[in-house]
């Protein structure tokens, strides 16, 4: 007598239908594709992750460089705000040598002129108050000493004494305004 009872009737006919090796398949071909697989999804992810940490490197250096761009935007625009005081204005406006307008006169739309116009007065310097331009009055970035200095500096080379730096007018900029008319 064989391990395996006779089948009879219907799972006679089931049975034919099955393969008899069904339990001595290879699994070499299937072992294969799971590692395959599983090797596949390790460097996809491997390959995701050094994509991530590439777009968070460029995203904290834009972040920087944002940050930079903003602090001389506003740098920038404490300059323009300073330049354009009234008292800034007025100062300039001195040094190009403009005096304050007299009593102004107006014009109808038919041509007649109304009010007597005054003519402009110069102000003497005696009258004009002291305003320091705004290069005096932002703070000087600190020098750092150069590590070789000679004995006795020359007259060319001696620093000016603060008060003489209050009264000095500022040297031109080399750049051109991006404000107009100046």
């Amino acid at each position: 007598m064989s391990g395996k009872p006779e089948l009879r009737g219907r799972a006679a006919r089931l049975a034919r239908l099955l393969p008899a090796g069904a339990g001595q398949a290879a699994r070499t071909p299937f072992v294969l594709l799971v590692v395959l697989l599983l090797g596949g999804g390790l460097i996809g992810l491997l390959v995701l992750n050094s994509a991530l940490s590439e777009g968070a490197f460029r995203l904290d250096d834009l972040q920087k460089e944002t940050k930079s761009l903003t602090d001389e935007e506003q740098g920038l625009q404490r300059d323009v705000d300073a330049y354009s005081a009234p008292d800034a204005l007025q100062r300039r406006a001195r040094e190009l040598g403009m005096v304050p307008g007299g009593d102004p006169a107006f014009l109808d739309p038919d041509g007649t002129v109304k009010g007597v116009p005054g003519a402009a007065g110069r102000q003497s310097a005696a009258q004009a108050p002291m305003i320091p331009p705004p290069e005096v009055l932002a703070p000087v970035p600190a020098r750092t000493p150069s590590p070789v200095r000679s004995a006795a500096p020359s007259t060319a080379q001696r620093q000016p004494s603060p008060g003489a730096l209050s009264t000095r007018a500022p040297a031109p900029s080399t750049q051109p305004s991006t404000t107009p008319g100046r």
